[in-house]
């Protein structure tokens, strides 16, 4: 960790080390919210809500369990209020306990907590550094259900389902059945739909949000188009509660405008919240997106090819893509992964970024048995570009549960138990925090320069160079117990006092090497 006399690193997105997790699944804070809207009925495996909510997190947050692992920027799943029914989409009755199935934009689903309980939690983690990002869905509403009426026609499309051949049969159309599609591109303008207004009055909400609607087409001059009122619903989270960033769902879905315009109200309404609090500004970083157009790979650059036409999504408001390849390329070894990595982000996607993960939600994972925690661990920490740890990859949570259909396998609730109790979790875990407790505090490693200094042993630089920062650092990877020797003249001259952050042992740089004695192989070394 930092000595008190060095200054704190600044937050650098492209060097963020973000944390995944799925509210319901996380830590139950409150059980009192665990069923609401009578949601009783018999689910699938893991397709019914667990009781993970919102002031789980804050607990977690509290427990410094965050600040251990390293990380500063926490992305949950979305926690708009829900459909309150289920339905079997062929894989046994599910609820919307993931969040992508929204009935009300405006409202918090009470399964996952109140506005209250997400007030408190970005205020927690801004008083630790750590930035909070939503997830916002524009591109469908949740299914249809006894419970749960459909939008108007001309609010959502049913009944064609994507065949992903083209840009159009990927926008518009729907995901799955009964999964109704908003239709984003209209140029119609719509009433709200009936069932909202009436749900506005009964919680005595529906002058404020129709008056709210009013100044916000009044201000903006836009058409009462579908996807102009969820922008407004999805900005007034960061207007009212400050969130730092939005990872969009299912971009792809929709025609590449919807985008330009949600940015231009995500900054609109980040820079407004920031004049109206001013003593809870954290820095001068603007408002940070994340993309997530499923199949995207760092190795196409910036454009994403439908087949029939290619869309770049950095330029149409996004700072970051999620990146499906890195599960792939983390099948190589370590200098293949960092030069690459390296050499895309400072050259062709130079001013943006990607987000690598080794597990997720809903995609196959580099490491679907858990063999390999602690070299997952050292590739997505030490790799270039934003590192998305998925709740559990730090313990070696279980990717393949008994019993369960399709992705639920993925979202296990988290295996707290095992944290307590068992000592290789216990080892894997030490070794995630380790790794990224030294990204959260060298923005070289995710955002600096990478350059190989050694073969055999593997040993790399990182240097950092922007704004007036400057950060270096040096890692040896594979070099075996006991005593090492560093070549480091190419960034610490010699009289460098360094530390290996993963022992914690000092040295003092000597005709151009460092010397660690220590039982690990992996050396982190930072100017002390």
């Amino acid at each position: 960790m930092n000595n008190d006399n060095t200054q704190k690193p600044p937050f650098i997105w492209e060097g963020a080390n973000v944390y995944f997790l799925l509210t319901d699944r996380f830590y139950n804070g409150n059980p009192s919210n665990d069923i609401n809207f009578n949601r009783t009925k018999t689910s699938g495996k893991l397709r019914g809500f667990e009781g993970g909510d919102i002031i789980g997190i804050i607990k977690k947050i509290d427990e410094g369990y965050f600040d251990e692992l390293g990380i500063n920027a926490i992305w949950f799943t979305p926690i708009v209020e829900q459909i309150h029914d289920g339905v079997d989409e062929g894989t046994g009755l599910t609820y919307g306990y993931h969040g992508y199935w929204a009935r009300d934009w405006t409202a918090l689903d009470p399964n996952f907590g109140t506005k209250n309980d997400l007030a408190l939690l970005v205020k927690k983690a801004h008083e630790k550094g750590i930035r909070i990002i939503l997830d916002g869905v524009i591109n469908h509403t949740g299914p249809v259900t006894p419970e749960d009426p459909i939008w108007p026609e001309d609010w959502v499309r049913t009944g064609i389902v994507c065949d992903y051949k083209s840009f159009e049969n990927t926008t518009m159309c729907t995901l799955v059945d009964n999964l109704p599609d908003v239709r984003t591109e209209s140029t119609k303008e719509v009433e709200l739909p009936t069932f909202l207004i009436e749900k506005w009055k009964k919680e005595d909400r529906y002058e404020k949000e129709s008056t709210s609607l009013d100044e916000f087409f009044k201000r903006t001059n836009y058409p009462r188009t579908p996807k102009y009122y969820i922008i407004k619903w999805l900005t007034d989270y960061i207007l009212e509660f400050g969130i730092d960033a939005y990872r969009a769902d299912t971009v792809k879905h929709t025609e590449e405008n919807v985008w330009i315009d949600f940015r231009k109200e995500c900054d609109y309404a980040f820079e407004t919240w920031k004049k109206h609090h001013p003593l809870q500004v954290l820095d001068q970083n603007p408002f940070y997106t994340i993309a997530e157009v499923y199949g995207y790979e760092i190795s196409s650059g910036q454009e994403y090819d439908f087949g029939d036409r290619k869309v770049n999504y950095f330029e149409k408001g996004f700072n970051n893509m999620i990146n499906f390849e890195f599960k792939l390329d983390a099948q190589n070894d370590y200098e293949f992964i960092f030069s690459k990595y390296s050499d895309k982000l400072q050259n062709e996607l130079k001013g943006y970024s990607v987000l690598n993960y080794v597990s997720s939600h809903d995609d196959s994972p580099f490491d679907a048995d858990r063999k390999r925690a602690f070299e997952a661990g050292t590739k997505l920490l030490l790799s270039p570009g934003i590192s998305q740890v998925y709740y559990g990859d730090e313990s070696g949570r279980s990717l393949a549960i008994e019993g369960t259909e399709g992705d639920a396998t993925l979202r296990s609730f988290m295996n707290w138990e095992e944290i307590e109790s068992n000592p290789e979790t216990q080892r894997i875990l030490l070794h995630w925090q380790k790794l990224g407790q030294f990204r959260r505090n060298h923005p070289a490693v995710g955002a600096g320069i990478h350059k190989m200094i050694s073969d055999k042993p593997y040993i790399f630089s990182r240097v950092y160079n922007k704004e007036n920062h400057i950060d270096e650092v040096i890692i040896g990877l594979d070099l075996g117990t006991g005593y090492k020797e560093l070549p480091v003249d190419s960034v610490f001259k010699d009289g460098t006092k360094l530390k290996d952050a993963f022992s914690g042992k000092e040295t003092e740089v000597q005709n151009g090497k460092a010397i660690i004695d220590s039982e690990f192989g992996l050396v982190l070394l930072e100017k002390i």
